[in-house]
């Protein structure tokens, strides 16, 4: 029998997707040995091993794929700020049991109120739920919709918001679209119904979003397809970041001032 050199053995494995054996073989023959493990011992604990690297490694190629960027954790969230939020209902998001039966869920508040905080949060516990996760801005995910060139491109551009068991849609409403745009979030929301959910941020009450998309015929059609099997939560009161931003002044006022 051939023996293979330590050099071509970890390479060899790293072939056979054993990753963590390839990467820790020196270590790991040391432990087995020190420990006088046997050969079934051995091979139980690779496996063990292998089944946490792929683990691992899947759960950092669904967060790279998930473009959910910094955010910060709920264990930081000020539950006191908001004028009304009902928490029992936030936390029911982030056990994510609508994503099993494919509802959507509607965070409506004004600017600063920690909607996308919430929504980033509930993304990340997908991803390590094992959900494939998607985390996009409306006007980025519309942006790329219309710059797609020809029926083919923008398909697969389609598919790409479709495919996911859980599609992000943060900032409805900050900027306002023409009827093109309403027809591209229509068709995503239309392929996503009843099959994958969404959660949407948004700052606009349902009756003001006519105004955000004049000209589209859609909206009415696109609102009811949105809220139906849908979990809507209200955030109400003063922004974070202004309330951030007034302690910062006042930090920065001299001692006998602030007295």
């Amino acid at each position: 029998m051939t023996m293979i050199p330590p050099p071509d053995l970890s390479k060899a494995l790293a072939d056979l997707q054993l990753h963590h054996l390839a990467g820790n073989l020196d270590d790991l023959v040391a432990r087995w040995t020190r420990g006088r493990l046997g050969p079934r011992e051995i091979v139980e604990d690779i496996a063990r091993l292998e089944d946490e690297e792929r683990r691992r490694r899947s759960a950092e190629r669904r967060l790279k794929e998930a473009r959910i960027g910094q955010f910060k954790p709920m264990a930081d969230f000020d539950w006191r700020w908001p004028t009304a939020l009902d928490r029992e209902r936030v936390e029911r998001l982030l056990a994510l049991d609508f994503l099993t039966v494919a509802d959507n869920a509607i965070l409506a508040g004004a600017q600063g109120l920690g909607k996308t905080m919430i929504a980033k949060n509930v993304a990340y516990a997908a991803v390590l739920a094992g959900h494939s996760t998607l985390f996009t801005t409306a006007s980025t995910m519309l942006s790329d919709l219309g710059q797609q060139d020809g029926p083919r491109a923008l398909g697969a551009r389609f598919r790409r918001y479709a495919l996911p068991k859980l599609l992000i849609i943060d900032e409805v409403g900050y900027l306002s679209y023409d009827a093109r745009m309403a027809d591209l979030l229509f068709e995503v929301v239309t392929r996503r119904y009843e099959k994958g959910s969404i959660l949407l941020t948004t700052n606009l009450d349902f009756h003001e979003w006519p105004k955000h998309f004049p000209g589209a015929g859609c909206v009415t059609a696109l609102i009811d397809r949105l809220t139906h099997h849908a979990e809507i939560l209200a955030v109400e009161g003063r922004s974070f970041r202004l309330k951030e931003a007034e302690e910062r002044k006042e930090r920065r006022k001299p001692a006998k001032a602030r007295a």
